[in-house]
């Protein structure tokens, strides 16, 4: 029988510090110096591309200066109510807001605006091709926007090891080249890819090795 690991490896990293940036420097940039309350801002891109991580990485830091901030997903159940005494107000994955939560954001975004809080949002269309109401689609698409583009392989190699060294996992060239040849470099899925090896790879007692991957690979998808 397996064992099953205790849950002690780190949370994944969300600050800045720990993001690489690429292709993608000038929204980074731009976020990290973000001077609240400024214009909204909002993040778009294909699956893969770091719009959420980028969120996050922005929450993380005005939590780090003792700020509350609000957190909204397209899924999370409604209803959506800003607490005044928030900083900063995150909506993600616009593209997938049905009607009601459509209703929701753009009472939300209103709300946000009239008592100074700073709003910032994605998805993956641009706002002009949102299928929203175009009272929020407006909205989300008159502040700043970045189109984000996805990370060079060298650069996802990068990422990855960076994760890894984070989690104390060796990760061979063999298992690197692996990952990258075998999969489209989406580095979410990547990353998810390589937080379930490490789990894997703790219940198994082994290293990571190209075996132990395929093993992994095999049983999930039986």
């Amino acid at each position: 029988m397996k064992q099953i690991p205790l849950a002690i490896t780190p949370p994944p990293a969300a600050g800045f510090d720990s993001l690489l940036a690429g292709p993608n420097a000038e929204a980074v940039q731009h976020l990290r110096t973000l001077a609240l309350p400024a214009a909204p801002v909002y993040l778009w891109g294909s699956s893969g591309t770091g719009k959420t991580r980028l969120l996050r990485a922005l929450a993380a830091q005005r939590q780090g200066e003792g700020e509350r901030i609000g957190w909204f997903d397209a899924g999370d159940p409604l209803p959506w109510v800003l607490d005044e005494s928030w900083s900063l107000v995150v909506v993600d994955r616009c593209d997938a807001l049905d009607v009601e939560h459509q209703q929701a954001a753009f009472a939300l975004f209103v709300e946000a605006g009239s008592h100074g809080v700073q709003w910032a949002a994605a998805g993956r269309l641009p706002p002009v091709d949102l299928p929203l109401r175009d009272d929020l689609r407006t909205r989300l698409g008159w502040g700043h926007v970045f189109a984000l583009q996805p990370l060079a392989e060298g650069e996802t190699r990068a990422a990855l090891r960076r994760e890894a060294d984070r989690r104390g996992i060796f990760l061979s060239d063999d298992v690197m080249s692996y990952l990258l040849t075998r999969f489209e470099r989406d580095l979410k899925f990547l990353m998810n890819l390589l937080d379930r090896l490490d789990d894997f790879a703790l219940a198994e007692h082994r290293h990571v090795t190209v075996p132990l991957l395929k093993k992994m690979l095999a049983e999930e998808s039986e």
